[in-house]
């Protein structure tokens, strides 16, 4: 879904659907430079609230899930190894609780199935919750990735509007090619030495 901005003069940027940090009460402005044609993506309005507050609490946790799925598989454990891997994934469910919002929160509560009470899991349920785990992290890291680049595009294009350029062009100083004022390298008549 696109906005035009009501007057040309002002637009704002919320964060999108996974974004690190993104805060709908705080809106990046981006300023047009008083033409009408401003294009601003905002986010999906269902998904508006949901970002990670501690992206690099997520990454640890992540890797440290990972990696203790890649020693379960190549070992073999007995029950006091069991109930304390339990232990860690209950607590890693609730570290990364900790650090998602509300939205993630539910949604990780929902797909994080806890382990019967009564007794030690065994190895196969122990490798299938940890799995699961993991993939959803890996998912959770794809959106943001995602995120994250969908507003550099959105800032990429709302700075070519405001710049008046064609699309894809960047001028001096950008990320992209220059924009040269004459004709393309190709196009010049003549050898130049």
């Amino acid at each position: 879904m696109r906005r035009w901005s009501d007057g040309g003069a002002r637009a704002s940027f919320h964060g999108q659907t996974g974004a690190v940090n993104s805060q709908p009460d705080n809106p990046v402005e981006l300023l047009s430079a008083g033409g009408n044609d401003t294009v601003v993506a905002p986010p999906d309005e269902s998904n508006e609230h949901e970002f990670v507050s501690e992206p690099a609490k997520v990454m640890r946790v992540g890797s440290m899930i990972k990696q203790l799925l890649d020693e379960v598989r190549s070992t073999s454990l007995d029950e006091p190894s069991r109930q304390r891997l339990r232990e860690i994934y209950d607590r890693s469910i609730a570290e990364l609780g900790s650090a998602l919002s509300p939205d993630l929160r539910e949604e990780l509560q929902r797909l994080a199935f806890p382990f019967a009470q009564d007794g030690t899991p065994t190895e196969v349920e122990l490798r299938v919750a940890q799995a699961q785990l993991v993939g959803w992290l890996e998912g959770l890291f794809h959106g943001i990735q995602a995120t994250l680049f969908a507003q550099q595009m959105a800032a990429r294009q709302q700075l070519e509007n405001m710049r008046g350029l064609p699309p894809g062009m960047v001028g001096p100083g950008g990320d992209g090619p220059a924009v040269s004022p004459g004709p393309a390298p190709d196009d010049r008549p003549g050898t130049y030495l």
